[in-house]
């Protein structure tokens, strides 16, 4: 499952996509908007993406983790427009039959999804904004 929404993210729904019988582990990671970064009051969050090619390498991005990984299965669900502090931007649901194996899929996922996705991140201070580059 991956999915891009201007929504509020339920996290259930994403996290039923990847129980199955033969998972042992199931691991959610959650991204939220926090309330500051490096000493600035953060006021939302602002997302913007290409959506259609966003999709497809989502999808890429899940099939290669589930190829690489074939007991796991792997669920990206990320918000698009604004994101108030302490809501979820970005979910992603994962199982596996042992915990390492969920830690060790969760990180490529997050760290593959912000270094490849088309997804841009505006951060709204008091008083200014930033657009943050996915690394």
């Amino acid at each position: 499952m991956i999915d891009l929404t201007y929504e509020k993210i339920d996290v259930s729904r994403v996290r039923n996509t990847v129980v199955h019988d033969e998972a042992g582990a199931i691991l959610i990671f959650e991204g939220t908007t926090r309330n500051s970064f490096e000493g600035k009051k953060v006021l939302e969050l602002r997302y913007e993406a290409y959506e259609e090619m966003a999709r497809k390498e989502l999808q890429s991005l899940v099939h290669s983790l589930e190829s690489e990984h074939p007991t796991s299965r792997v669920a990206i669900v990320h918000r698009l427009g604004i994101v108030e502090v302490g809501e979820t931007s970005v979910v992603i649901a994962v199982s596996a039959p042992h915990r390492d194996e969920a830690y060790t899929v969760s990180r490529k996922a997050i760290d593959q999804l912000k270094s490849s996705i088309p997804i841009w991140k505006k951060e709204m201070y008091q008083g200014g904004a930033s657009w943050k580059a996915n690394q």
